[in-house]
C-alpha cells in the first residue's frame, strides 16, 4: 500500500490524456485491459458447452444458460442471436453466458451440436 505522502503527491486531474483507465491508469484509447479480461476467460474454458436450467433470482421464471462457448464477445453475441432465433424467444447474454427465456435445453443441444460444439446438460 502506497504511503501517505505517494498518495497526497499523486496527480490529482489532468486534461492531457483524457479519461483514464482505473486499472491501469493508461488513457482509455490505449486500455487493454478488456482484452486481456476476455483472454483470460477464454483461456480457463474447458471446451465443454454445458446447458443448464436456472430460475434463481428470477422470480421464478426459467431460463436456459449456455455456459463454456469458446468465443470472443461479438461472435458471442451473434451466436445468442441465432440461438434466441432457433427457441423463438428472448435471451441475453451476461458475463459471457448465454441466458435463453423458458426450458430449451434440448432444442438448443441439437443446434450447437450441429455447430460442431461439444455440449452437456448440467444440472437438473
Amino acid at each position: 500500500m502506497p504511503s501517505l505522502q505517494d498518495q497526497l503527491r499523486g496527480l490529482v486531474y489532468s486534461t492531457e490524456h483524457g479519461e483514464l483507465c482505473p486499472d491501469c491508469r493508461q488513457p482509455v484509447a490505449d486500455c487493454h485491459c478488456a482484452e486481456l479480461a476476455e483472454q483470460a476467460r477464454l483461456a480457463e474454458l474447458d471446451g465443454i458447452v454445458r446447458l443448464r436450467r436456472e430460475t434463481s433470482g428470477r422470480k421464478g421464471k426459467g431460463v436456459t444458460t449456455v455456459s463454456g462457448v469458446p468465443l470472443p464477445e461479438a461472435e458471442l453475441k451473434a451466436l445468442a442471436k441465432r440461438l434466441k432465433k432457433v427457441c423463438g424467444t428472448g435471451g441475453a447474454v451476461k458475463e459471457g453466458i448465454i441466458e435463453i427465456q423458458g426450458d430449451h435445453r434440448e432444442r438448443l443441444k441439437a443446434a450447437l451440436e450441429t455447430l460442431g460444439y461439444t455440449v452437456k446438460l448440467a444440472g437438473g
